[in-house]
C-alpha cells in the first residue's frame, strides 16, 4: 500500500517534533506539526477506498484534526480552545463514521462499562482544576468516549473486515489515552514526558484510522 510508505518521513517529524517540544520551541513545532499531520490526512486519500460516507466522515475527522494540530501548536487560551473545538467536532465525526458500520445494539459489549467508568473517573481526576473549560471538557470527555464505543463495537462486528476493524479500534484507543497525555499536561502536571508518550499515541492512532478506510463500504 502506497500509504505506508509515508510512514518514514512521518517517523522522522515525529522525532523532530518530540525534540522541537523538548527545547520548547514554539516555530519548530509548528514547523514539524503541521506537515506531520497533513499526511495521515494524505494517508487517507492514498489508501486505496470506496467513495463511501465511511471514508468522508473519516477524512472529515482527520481534516478537523489537523486543524486542531495547529490550534494546539499556538500559545494562550483562544488558540488551546479554538484547537479543543476542532479536535472534538473531529471526535463527532468518527463516532457517525463508526457508528455506521454497526446497529445500537452492537454497542453493548464486555468493555462497554469498563470504558465508561474509566472515563467517569478521567473527568472526576480532572475536574477540581478544570475551572471555566469545566463544560467543554465534559462535553469533549462524552464525545471521545463514545468513539472508543462505537470503535469497540466495529470489532465485534464480524461482517467487517477484521483488519479494517481492528485499525478503528486501535487508533480509537490510541488517540483517547493520548489525550488524557495532553489533559495531564493542560491541567495536571504539566512537563515533556506528557509529549513524549502522547505524540507517538496520538500520531499511531491517526494513521491507524486513516488507513481503515481500506475495504470499508
Amino acid at each position: 500500500m502506497i500509504a505506508t510508505y509515508l510512514l518514514i518521513p512521518a517517523v522522522l517529524l515525529l522525532i523532530g517534533l518530540i525534540w522541537a517540544e523538548r527545547e520548547q520551541r514554539p516555530g519548530r513545532v509548528l514547523a514539524f506539526k503541521t506537515p506531520l499531520s497533513a499526511l495521515f490526512v494524505l494517508s487517507a486519500l492514498l489508501t486505496p477506498h470506496a467513495q463511501s460516507h465511511y471514508f468522508y466522515l473519516v477524512l472529515a475527522g482527520l481534516v478537523l484534526g489537523l486543524i486542531g494540530d495547529v490550534c494546539l501548536a499556538l500559545k494562550g487560551d483562544a488558540p488551546f480552545r479554538a484547537g479543543l473545538v476542532s479536535f472534538l467536532l473531529g471526535h463527532v465525526a468518527y463516532v457517525v463514521a463508526f457508528a455506521g458500520l454497526t446497529g445500537p445494539g452492537g454497542w453493548f459489549r464486555p468493555g462497554f462499562l469498563a470504558i465508561c467508568a474509566v472515563s467517569g473517573l478521567v473527568f472526576l481526576w480532572l475536574r477540581p482544576s478544570l475551572g471555566k473549560m469545566l463544560v467543554p471538557v465534559l462535553a469533549y470527555v462524552v464525545v471521545i468516549t463514545l468513539m472508543v464505543l462505537a470503535a469497540e463495537a466495529a470489532v465485534f462486528n464480524l461482517a467487517l473486515p477484521r483488519r479494517e476493524a481492528w485499525l478503528i479500534f486501535g487508533g480509537a484507543l490510541a488517540f483517547y489515552l493520548s489525550d488524557l497525555c495532553v489533559a495531564r499536561d493542560r491541567f495536571k502536571k504539566p512537563g515533556w514526558d506528557n509529549r513524549l508518550v502522547g505524540l507517538p499515541l496520538y500520531y499511531g492512532g491517526q494513521f491507524a484510522i486513516a488507513w481503515s478506510v481500506s475495504g470499508m463500504f
